[in-house]
This record gives C-alpha cells, sequence and structure tokens, in this order.
C-alpha cells in the first residue's frame, strides 16, 4: 500500500526508500505477520529518463524532483571550491539517478571489516548476501548469483571504444580479468550493469515495486520529510515528518524498531536533529542531548575522481552518435520500441590497478566513457573525444557532516576534506600518467586525438597536482558517517544497533567504517540483505569461501 495520509503504528519503521530501505521493507514484509512503514521524502521516480539508462546524466548533474543536489562547504585543498554532492530523492534513492555500475569492492575490504572485532562481516561472511540479491544474467558461478530481486546484466556490444580501451590497457602490461566481482578484479574488462531488458533496475524496481500491492503489512508514505526520531525513556518508538516547510508535523509509531536508511549525509543528519551527536554540538543549537555519541558525522570517506579527456579521430563517440536532431530521437525510440542508445549508460569498461607494485590489492579505479564528460555531464561536448575517469580507493582524508540548524529541511554541511591527505593527490597524480600509458598504446591510434585535459604539456608533479585541486569532484560514494564498530566510541555496533538509544538501527552506506575499494550501491544492498535476516530473528546465510587470485589472497 502506498502514499497513504500516514500516522498509525507498525512493527517497523523506515526511513528512506533508497537503496538499503527498499531492500529491508521488502525482506522485512516478506513475512506477512510483520508489519512495515517506508518513509521516503521523494516521490514514486518512475518516469522515462529515471527507467531509461542514458537518462541517469540529466538526473545526477542537476537539483530536480529525483536529486538533492548538496553542496560541500568550501574545500580547503582545493582552492576554496564547493563541491557538488548528488543524491537520489524518491523510491530507490541513489539507485535511482547512479551510473548502475555492480561493484562489491574487494575481497580484502571486508576481511579488515572483520579484523577490527566486527565478527560476520568478512568477506566470506557477506558474499553469500552479494549473491542471494543478485539475478545474474550470465548465470550464476562462486561469486555470483542467480534468481535474486537485482538484475545484473553485462555491458552491451556494439561500442567499439570500449573494447579498445581493455586492449590497450592489456597492451600496457595490465592483467584483463572478466569479472570484477569474481576470481580477480585487479586489471581491465568490462563492466556489469543493473539494468533489465534495457531497463534500470534500482532497489525500487527490483525489491519494491514487484510486492507491494500484494502486501497489506507494508506501507510506503512518499513525500514524507522525516524530521526528527521519536525517543522516549531511551527507546526510540517512532518518528515526526512533514510533507514540507510549513506543513504539518506527523507522527509514526514503531513497535520493534526504528531504521534508518537515509544515506551518509541524511542519516547523521537525522540522529543529530534527534539528539544522537556530539553534546557541545547539540547544545550549540539547542538540541536536547539523548545520547552524547561524538562519532555522528564524522569519519566521511568518498571516492574524489578526475577524468582525463581526449579528443577522438572517428566519429563514434556520443557527440556525433547523438548530435543535432538524433538526441531527441533517442528518447522517442526507447519509448516507442525499448531499443536505441537509450537502453545504457555508454560507460562499459574499465580497471582496477596498482599505483606500486607492492600493494596487495588494486588503489584506483578507472571508468571509461565514451564521451567528453565535464562537471558531472553539464559542460556539453562539442567534437568526439573520450574521458578515463580515475579515483583513489582507499582515500586517506576524513571528513564530517554537521547540522547547519534545527530545521530538518535546511542541508546539512558537508565537509569530505578532499585531498587533504598527501597519498590522495599522490595516487591520482600516478594514475594520471598510467592513464595516459594505456592510451599511447598501439590499440589507440586509430582514434587518439590530442589530450584536451588535463594537457600534453602538463607534466611536472606540481603541475598535475595545481590542475587536480582545480578540477577533481566527487564520484558519488560517500560513507562511514554512522561507522559500525566493536569499539564503544562507534556510533552503531555490528549488529548496526544505535548505541544508547533501544529500538534504532543505521542500516545504509553510512554505517561502513571504511570506503571498499569500488561503487558502493551493491555492498548497501548487501547491508541490507544481510540485516534483515537480523531484524526476522533468522539465522545469516553460512559463510561460503570463494577463490580469489594468488597474489590478492587476504593473509589472516
Amino acid at each position: 500500500m502506498a502514499d497513504t495520509q500516514g500516522g498509525g503504528r507498525f512493527d517497523f519503521v523506515i526511513v528512506g526508500a533508497g537503496s538499503a530501505g527498499c531492500v529491508l521493507a521488502s525482506r522485512l514484509s516478506e513475512d506477512p505477520s510483520i508489519t512495515v512503514a517506508l518513509l521516503e521524502a521523494g516521490g514514486h521516480n518512475d518516469k522515462l529518463l529515471v527507467n531509461m539508462p542514458a537518462g541517469a546524466s540529466q538526473l545526477f548533474n542537476n537539483k530536480n524532483d529525483t536529486n538533492w543536489a548538496f553542496d560541500t562547504v568550501a574545500q580547503e585543498a582545493l582552492g576554496g571550491r564547493r563541491l557538488f554532492q548528488p543524491r537520489g530523492r524518491g523510491w530507490g534513492g541513489s539507485s535511482s539517478i547512479n551510473a548502475m555500475m555492480y561493484i562489491r569492492g574487494h575481497a580484502r575490504d571486508y576481511d579488515q571489516w572483520r579484523q577490527t572485532g566486527l565478527t560476520g562481516w568478512g568477506y566470506a561472511d557477506v558474499l553469500p548476501y552479494f549473491k542471494r540479491s543478485q539475478n545474474n544474467e550470465n548465470g550464476g558461478d562462486a561469486w555470483n548469483g542467480e534468481g535474486g530481486p537485482l538484475h545484473v546484466s553485462p555491458s552491451p556490444p556494439g561500442y567499439p571504444l570500449q573494447k579498445v580501451f581493455i586492449q590497450a590497457a592489456v597492451q600496457a602490461g595490465y592483467p584483463q580479468t572478466r569479472d570484477f566481482n569474481g576470481y580477480q578484479q585487479e586489471g581491465a574488462g568490462p563492466y556489469s550493469l543493473t539494468i533489465k531488458d534495457g531497463k534500470r533496475w534500482s532497489t525500487a524496481n527490483a525489491y519494491l515495486r514487484p510486492v507491494l500491492s500484494a502486501r497489506p503489512n507494508l506501507t510506503v508514505i512518499s513525500n514524507a520529510h522525516a524530521g526528527r526520531v521519536i525517543v522516549e525513556n531511551g527507546v526510540a518508538v517512532g518518528v515526526e515528518y512533514s510533507a514540507g516547510p510549513g506543513k504539518p508535523v506527523q507522527s509514526v509509531y514503531a513497535n520493534r524498531e526504528v531504521i534508518l536508511s537515509a544515506g551518509a549525509f541524511q542519516s547523521p543528519q537525522l540522529l543529530l536533529l534527534s539528539g544522537i551527536g556530539p553534546a557541545d554540538e547539540l547544545k550549540k543549537l539547542d538540541i536536547p542531548v539523548v545520547v552524547d555519541s561524538p562519532d555522528v558525522g564524522s569519519n566521511l570517506q568518498d571516492h574524489i575522481d578526475c577524468g582525463v579527456l581526449y579528443g577522438c579521430t572517428k566519429p563514434i563517440t556520443l557527440y556525433s552518435l547523438l548530435k543535432g536532431h538524433r538526441q531527441p530521437m533517442v528518447g522517442i525510440e526507447y519509448m516507442l520500441r525499448g531499443t536505441g542508445h537509450g537502453r545504457t549508460i555508454h560507460l562499459h569498461s574499465g580497471a582496477f590497478l596498482k599505483t606500486r607494485g607492492e600493494l596487495d590489492r588494486p588503489d584506483v579505479q578507472i571508468h571509461f566513457v565514451n564521451a567528453l564528460m565535464r562537471d558531472h555531464g553539464r559542460v556539453k561536448a562539442e567534437s568526439d573525444g573520450f574521458t578515463i575517469h580515475t579515483c583513489p580507493l582507499r582515500p586517506d582524508s576524513r571528513g564530517t557532516v554537521k547540522l547547519a540548524s534545527r530545521n530538518p529541511f535546511e542541508s546539512p554541511l558537508i565537509d569530505p576534506r578532499y585531498l587533504t591527505e598527501p597519498n590522495d593527490i599522490r595516487c591520482m597524480r600516478d594514475s594520471i600518467r598510467m592513464i595516459r600509458d594505456i592510451v599511447a598504446q598501439h590499440a589507440f591510434d586509430n582514434y587518439r586525438g590530442d589530450e584536451i585535459a588535463p594537457g600534453a604539456h602538463m607534466r611536472t608533479d606540481s603541475e598535475l597536482d595545481a590542475w587536480i585541486r582545480q578540477t577533481a569532484e566527487t564520484l558519488y560514494h560517500p560513507v562511514g558517517t554512522v561507522r559500525m564498530g566493536a569499539d564503544e566510541k562507534a556510533p552503531v555496533d555490528g549488529d548496526l544497533r544505535v548505541r544508547g538509544v533501544s529500538g534504532l538501527r543505521v542500516i545504509d552506506a553510512s554505517v561502513m567504517p571504511t570506503l571498499i575499494g569500488g561503487n558502493t550501491n551493491a555492498p548497501t544492498i548487501m547491508i541490507a540483505e544481510k540485516l534483515s535476516d537480523k531484524l526476522r530473528g533468522k539465522p545469516f546465510l553460512p559463510a561460503q569461501d570463494a577463490p580469489i587470485a594468488e597474489d590478492e589472497k587476504v593473509a589472516v
């Protein structure tokens, strides 16, 4: 049941119908004896630009009803620039506006979580939940699942530069890998995509819409902006929400638990608004302190990205494919026949590489884009070309999310403190030189134009560092602001329970203690899948060992 007038009492109240919230609502409501309310500040997100994969470029680059479109505070290491921070709004959350990359990260990322005392979060523990969520179009194997809600498809053929990039990387001496989520992450290869039959397969399409009409025990309340968690005598009992500034405040109550799945920016914001956070900061805003939890809103980590741009000597990039009358025809063809360039995101290949040989796993990720792409795609290309994006996978820099005011409708203060640690810019600088070496290989000879940015004349460390600081942008992967941990300082424990308050959990990307080596949508879905078993009192799925490449094995 969707879009009720609100109010009422349920077993579970979930805030945020995004990558985690849709999964939780679907899995919990499988039990007809459990009642679930899912609150979402946005709408249904069931429209052409959301469902058509190529529409992503129009969704994540500007403020609209599907995008919160936050900005950071001025970034000291980036010359005082304020960086755009898109986040999904509405059913599916960021899985409704993202680039649909299905990447899990490296096995060692999860084993490191376990080694900090987070029992049950090692790679062998989480792999069964990745597999349960997945319907791999190529079938299941030791690493991939089939029959799950989340459809994962291979990159489509027909775009030659995507293969050229892989060939060039191999010529440059890097491995080729068939599946970044399988036996070997390191190397160049094709990306897997959360696309089904040419349609974006968000968590709303995968988990929520297929079950909503058949489950009277599941209620979705759209256009419900949460204002605070109601805590009585140390127990979370409900959530206050409103349709907008000046609109009536309503309440919905939980018999068992309140779950925050509002994302790495808004879950900590909601905790702070509810009096759970650093006491001194709460007192400055006259917010009554419920729990003094100093680390709420700290530990923000994000992937920062630069794009190396090249001209292309052949008319085979998106500029020629879509110029003139061809661009509106993409949408028309997609609506009428479900065919054409609208069926994909045009980001089909990439690489996970090491900037230093002694590393135990890749430390940079590369995305190859069949177009010239600047400033989140907001600068229109005027010629054929391609972009090779690169980002350090495990940045040392740490930032914060804080309240601007007590007003829940005011955006939080987001300070990622990008590139404030020297190894982050070193890693990016080295990867730019690696990209140049790849593009210099024979595979690109028939396609390579001039280096547009940073420009072939930019050679020294200081020149490249200055360019990085002038142009770097987010790659849309914020995590860590309500980190889970075995230590008492961590805002949530290994079962994602908020310390100091009963009946309250946070289940989304904000709980990741460290940023994984890859795109974050799939891991967020995995976290929700795993916790749904805990909330239903079911045993966790048995741990599963799966082989990984010899030089990527983990010593434990």
